[in-house]
């Protein structure tokens, strides 16, 4: 019989693993949420009584929460952001099921541990802010402290435990690594472009805590300030932003123990991003497409040139295979890499993967894979797209935002994988990309773009093909330079996949174009 706070809790399944703690099986009446969240949440409720065998009985007694410094396994809340396709879904069934059993091993009441995309339908929840609510509604009353994880984050309970004891639970505490910029940095709307360092935000694969009082103060606003949103671009750095509060909140709290780097007495641990899922994907199974445009980039989108990409990937004019990638001509991507990842997903599902944002999730918006760092399509994925009827509002469009806005609609998640990048490596922490063995980089302004494949996206491995590529690489730029670029291009990536076309606006002598059969605007 576990007794907390307002219930006792009798457990009659000696495995009792459930969504919700022992003694948090009652929504808070002080929370306000919409019937999407009030469904939600009672939902989570019932599973956990009926799948985990909790029986609800009425306390007779009250225990007071300790004033500080508490640790009790069965006080945190672990929020694994997993992510709805099959392949991360099962990654954050393992970690849960790890956490739990180190749980079962120290002889303790199990933590609460959720898996993010199991929380609601909405889309928008990797964001975080949306979810705060529901999860204030719920476990508001008994939890003390808020753990959000990748779902990669490995967890060690008693040094975490020992960890939390420091800080006192009545206090707002927002604890991490901390990363900071070291130049103005589009990614972060140039924020505190005076001195970039003087900011921090935690590093997502260590993990990032939240107090109980700074979680509910969080809800509370969100709920009552109607708040709106434009873009989600990089999640950890908006969401320190939105606890900062300009001044009015605090700041991100360093905790050595949170790691990515293994050493003695973490708290957290992480390795890197990039999985080991077997053999590469198949060559023979990836088509590229590549976006370009006459002489010069304009300011407008590629949705018309996406769109027939996408149809001609599908008509019998080209190879039929799983994979279709799009890419600008200023993303520079490492296919041995993109190879290694894809062996990690079923084609036969609806894939949109690549580096993830977001658009109004505060307002219900959507997310989208960035074009720039590149979008990866499964076969099933481009027939669902198309099938549907979504279509281009113009043929000059922006394309990453409209495939959002498409696959939201009909169903289909997006996929992240902070392997790839819309913006060049200097517009990252150092730290934070250092670790992720990264797949994709994009625009080739003022940098050397040579120097950024050899620095960033070449691995070292003698047998890899990556040596090779990397010297074709760098004539491929040289060429660039002297405006004969197809021909280097071709014969440097066709090695890693079994097509590769370009597309332009318009019909140009130096720069071939595939004849689509459709309005130059389309290419």
């Amino acid at each position: 019989m576990y007794t907390r706070g307002r219930y006792n809790f009798a457990v009659t399944n000696p495995r009792f693993t459930g969504l919700a703690a022992p003694y948090s099986c009652q929504l808070r009446n002080d929370v306000s949420l919409s019937p999407v969240g009030k469904a939600a949440a009672t939902a989570i409720m019932s599973q956990h009584n009926v799948v985990n065998g909790c029986e609800l009985v009425a306390a007779s007694n009250h225990e007071d929460q300790p004033a500080q410094g508490s640790a009790v396994l069965e006080e945190l809340v672990i929020v694994i952001q997993s992510q709805k396709n099959s392949y991360h879904a099962q990654r954050g069934y393992q970690r849960k099921e790890k956490i739990l059993q180190d749980a079962a091993n120290l002889g303790e009441g199990p933590p609460v541990v959720l898996l993010l995309h199991e929380l609601s339908d909405y889309e928008g929840n990797w964001s975080i802010l949306p979810v705060l609510p529901l999860l204030s509604a719920i476990y508001g009353e008994s939890a003390s402290w808020f753990l959000f994880i990748e779902e990669d984050t490995m967890v060690i309970l008693h040094v975490l435990q020992k960890v939390l004891k420091r800080y006192p639970i009545q206090e707002e505490w927002f604890l991490g690594q901390r990363l900071h910029d070291n130049k103005p940095s589009i990614v972060h709307h140039y924020a505190f472009s005076e001195d970039p360092t003087s900011f921090g935000y935690p590093d997502p694969a260590a993990g990032w805590a939240l107090s109980a009082a700074l979680h509910q103060r969080l809800a509370e606003r969100i709920q009552s300030e109607n708040l709106k949103s434009d873009f989600t671009i990089d999640l950890t750095h908006e969401i320190a932003l939105f606890i900062w509060e300009e001044g009015r909140g605090p700041k991100l709290t360093t905790v050595p123990e949170f790691c990515t780097k293994t050493r003695d007495n973490c708290a957290t641990k992480f390795t890197n991003y990039l999985p080991n899922c077997g053999n590469p994907e198949s060559k023979n199974n990836i088509f590229v497409a590549v976006k370009t445009c006459e002489k010069y980039h304009s300011v407008r989108g590629h949705c018309g040139k996406t769109f027939a990409i996408m149809r001609r990937f599908l008509s019998e004019a080209v190879p039929k295979v799983d994979w279709l990638v799009i890419v600008d001509d200023d993303t520079l991507i490492s296919l041995p890499r993109l190879r290694r990842l894809l062996r990690c997903y079923n084609p036969k599902e609806a894939v949109s993967l690549g580096e993830r944002y977001g658009y109004g999730l505060m307002q219900n918006g959507y997310s989208y894979t960035t074009g720039g760092g590149g979008m990866v399509l499964s076969r099933t994925a481009v027939s669902i797209l198309l099938s549907s009827g979504c279509s281009c509002y113009s043929d000059d469009a922006p394309d990453d935002m409209v495939l959002g806005r498409c696959f939201t609609s009909i169903g289909v998640p997006i996929t992240h994988s902070p392997l790839f990048h819309q913006a060049q490596p200097d517009d990252y922490s150092g730290t934070r990309i250092t670790l992720q063995h990264s797949i994709s980089f994009h625009k080739h302004w003022s940098v050397d773009p040579v120097a950024v494949y050899t620095n960033w996206l070449q691995d070292s491995h003698p047998n890899d093909e990556l040596g090779e590529l990397a010297k074709k690489t760098e004539i491929w730029f040289e060429m660039v330079r002297t405006n004969k670029l197809i021909p280097v291009v071709k014969s440097t990536w066709e090695k890693h996949a079994v097509y590769l076309e370009y597309y332009s606006d318009v019909t140009d002598a130096s720069i071939p174009t595939i004849n689509l059969g459709v309005p130059n605007t389309e290419r």
